[in-house]
């Protein structure tokens, strides 16, 4: 599985390449379907460019892409802690959501992680479990009476030297172990993004790629949109599957 992850927090700074706008959105993300990717995570803007749980904006932006994508394509969203930084203003957000994702991911190392997790998985919500390396976000994974309940675990490499990354992904699996036999999905940002995609593609894991992730191609230059960096990731995920066989 590629998952597209459409803007994260970048925004207006990074470029007119990202989308920010629920049209902008769903154009991007329908684009990026087209071209191989098969779950959408997005984050949801104010008008100003700042990410949001609020339910309007949430609304919004689901039913634009929803409105463009194929039924079967799962949406999910960000509930990181700077898109509502007190724990429990984020559950009153969520449990305020009028239009409901497929899935929403929860950084386990931030406060209010198995709160929010808890929140959604009670609004029928699926919850992505976001473990980033060099926090102690998998151990609280690993002690969660909900970490069985999850989607799948988001194993996210912070190193962005892409000397390095590989070796801090392999450290960061290790420290999931089984996982509590969940799905993982592995990936990784900026200069990490792509060696990372290349070792999920090996372990013979699922990945993501996108904006939020990188704004290059493989080959370093930038790229113009979701959709070239999808048909990239397909590529190279695929060739390194094919090479582990």
């Amino acid at each position: 599985m590629v998952q597209v992850c459409v803007n994260g927090v970048r925004g207006s700074g990074d470029g007119a390449v990202v989308p920010l706008s629920p049209d902008a959105l769903a154009e991007s993300a329908t684009q990026a379907v087209a071209a191989g990717a098969t779950d959408v995570h997005v984050h949801p803007k104010t008008p100003c460019g700042r990410d949001t749980l609020s339910p309007r904006v949430l609304a919004a932006v689901l039913e634009a892409i929803r409105a463009r994508l194929p039924a079967r394509v799962p949406v999910g969203v960000t509930t990181g802690a700077w898109a509502e930084p007190g724990p429990a203003a984020r559950v009153a957000r969520i449990r305020g959501w009028t239009v409901l994702p497929d899935h929403a991911s929860v950084n386990w190392h931030e406060p209010g992680a198995e709160e929010t997790a808890a929140a959604l998985l009670e609004r029928g919500v699926a919850v992505e479990a976001g473990i980033w390396s060099g926090t102690d976000g998998a151990a609280r994974f690993l002690r969660s009476p909900l970490a069985p309940k999850v989607l799948r675990v988001l194993a996210e490499v912070t190193d962005t030297d892409p000397a390095t990354a590989p070796g801090s992904a392999r450290v960061l699996l290790a420290g999931l172990g089984a996982a509590h036999g969940r799905p993982v999905l592995l990936h990784g940002e900026d200069g990490g993004a792509w060696p990372v995609l290349r070792l999920a593609g090996r372990l013979g894991l699922a990945t993501r790629i996108g904006l939020e992730d990188t704004l290059h191609l493989p080959d370093g230059s930038r790229t113009a949109s979701n959709a070239d960096l999808v048909t990239a990731a397909v590529r190279e995920w695929s060739s390194a599957r094919r090479g582990s066989d």
